[in-house]
């Protein structure tokens, strides 16, 4: 099991290091127009939506990168707080700007990724030793 939680955490901090270049990069085309790689402004989105969007990748991807390499012991709770606040948002960008069908799968995997990675990170051993926290 330990082995596994070990990939689980080294699969998670690979996930939030491109989540946080994918958010800058996100805000790079918001502010500026120029795109940095792809097109990744999603034009059925409004502008508030597509904001809040970048700021919750970017936010979730450096709490994370930054929590683990710095080891705070908060990093466990603020990311759930993060996952629930991008739960909320794929809930509002899937039912109210929803424009293909496999949207509700993906939304389904989403929510679930969101709730087994919360656990994880607050009850899983390895996640309490490296981030010294106690629940």
């Amino acid at each position: 099991m330990k082995i596994v939680s070990k990939i689980v955490m080294i699969v998670l901090l690979i996930w939030t290091m491109v989540m946080l270049i994918w958010g800058v990069s996100g805000f790079f085309e918001y502010f500026t127009g120029i795109k940095p790689f792809i097109n990744l402004q999603n034009s059925a989105y409004p502008k508030g939506v597509q904001f809040v969007h970048w700021l919750l990748i970017t936010l979730t991807g450096g709490t994370f990168v930054f929590g683990y390499f710095l080891k705070w012991k908060w990093t466990p709770y603020i990311m759930v707080m993060l996952f629930s606040n991008l739960a909320v948002l794929c809930t509002i960008q899937t039912f109210d700007f929803m424009s293909e069908q496999w949207s509700f799968k993906a939304y389904s995997t989403e929510l679930v990724l969101y709730v087994l990675l919360s656990a994880f990170l607050l009850f899983s051993s390895l996640s309490k030793s490296h981030f010294k926290h106690r629940i």
